[in-house]
């Protein structure tokens, strides 16, 4: 039994010193600058399984080198390319003079490697491989793929054709009718009907304009004039006006001379101010206002109050001074187009002072509440 102890530890024993022999002289020939040959692997016969009888499972390509000391080993001439460095610590290695140009990189994973402490200064990266290498988005080339051909006169010519017509600008003269009222009424003494109407023809600084009102009730006209006036515009919003006006209702007809204002107040309200001089010192005046509320862009309600002055009685026409009417009314239309609205609405109507005391003689109502319905066309 001891026999054959002895006889596997001189076995072990020689088997340790020819595996040492091959580094020795790798060592040696490193030093003189010799490359040595690769040893040839021993065939694998059962005198060689029982020699190394302690090794008979082991892959030297799989041996562990994590705990062995590597600094101060000369690499330069020695071929990596077998080896797995997976494991192996780097640290404390000096690559300054190593020569990485036949190393192929592209299998090898370098997400764990701490190159902070490497040397790079001496690499030779002039035959490294980088077709592979991911450099991320290529930058948009500053040159077009395909070169832009130069101007020529017959493009010039094609963009920029002689025009036989060129833009007119619109006509100076222009027109505008309105109906802003055209409606029968039902109330508490009795039917009747009224309209209300404007025109201008013109440009956009001078105009002529055309106004009329007028109402009957109870089948007789109770009110009916007619204005001629020439207008100005003085700001973007408001003109002057300046002409005769002609009443032909009640009583006997008055002819007067007018002056006045009109236009579009702030917060959009419609103002019309009119002042009138008759004959034997008769003076008059009328203020209009209007206002329009839109509930969608067709629906529209229109609140409108009207009153009228007069300086000096007159009992032929049964209108007396001060203040002698004053109308308020709401009307809420509908534009099918905006050319054509139908509406419905509520008038309150009131007379004061003398003129009131001339309606009660003559056995009129003073005031009057009536419902409306009608249409407001514009061409």
């Amino acid at each position: 039994m001891s026999t054959q102890r002895t006889w596997k530890h001189r076995v072990l024993a020689l088997s340790l010193a020819v595996a040492a022999v091959p580094a020795a002289l790798a060592q040696d020939h490193s030093q003189h600058g010799v490359e040595p040959e690769a040893p040839s692997k021993p065939p694998a016969d059962e005198s060689s399984d029982r020699g190394h009888e302690g090794h008979s499972g082991a892959d030297r390509s799989q041996t562990d080198h994590s705990g062995m000391d590597h600094s101060g080993m000369d690499h330069s001439g020695m071929d990596h390319s077998g080896m797995d460095h997976s494991g192996m610590d780097h640290s404390g290695m000096d690559h300054s003079g190593m020569d990485h140009s036949g190393m192929d990189h592209s299998g090898m994973d370098h997400s764990g490697m701490d190159h902070s402490e490497m040397n790079h200064s001496e690499m030779n990266h002039s035959e490294m491989n980088h077709s592979e290498m991911e450099h991320g988005p290529s930058p948009a080339p500053s040159q077009p793929l395909e070169p832009i051909p130069p101007v020529t006169d017959a493009d010039r010519a094609a963009a920029f054709p002689k025009l036989t017509h060129h833009m007119e600008h619109p006509s100076e003269f222009n027109t505008y009718v309105l109906f802003n009222r055209l409606e029968a009424s039902d109330g508490d003494h009795g039917r009747g009907q009224a309209w209300e109407a404007q025109a201008w023809f013109g440009g956009d600084i001078n105009r002529l304009w055309l106004r009329s009102e007028g109402e009957r009730a109870r089948g007789e006209a109770e009110s009916a004039d007619l204005e001629v006036l020439y207008g100005r515009s003085v700001t973007p919003w408001w003109d002057v006006v300046a002409g005769v006006r002609h009443d032909f209702e009640p009583g006997p007809s008055r002819t007067w001379a007018a002056l006045g204002v009109q236009g579009l107040a702030p917060y959009m309200f419609e103002v019309s101010a009119t002042g009138y001089v008759g004959e034997s010192g008769r003076t008059a005046a009328t203020v209009e206002m209007e206002y329009e509320v839109l509930f969608t862009n067709r629906l529209v309600l229109q609140p409108l109050v009207e009153a009228e002055f007069h300086g000096k009685d007159d009992p032929a026409r049964g209108i007396g001074s001060g203040l002698s009417k004053l109308e308020a009314g709401l009307r809420l239309r509908y534009e099918i187009r905006r050319e054509f609205a139908p509406y419905i609405g509520v008038v309150r109507e009131r007379v004061f002072g003398g003129t009131a005391d001339y309606q009660r003689a003559e056995g009129e109502p003073v005031d009057d509440t009536r419902f409306v319905a009608g249409l407001r066309v514009w061409f």
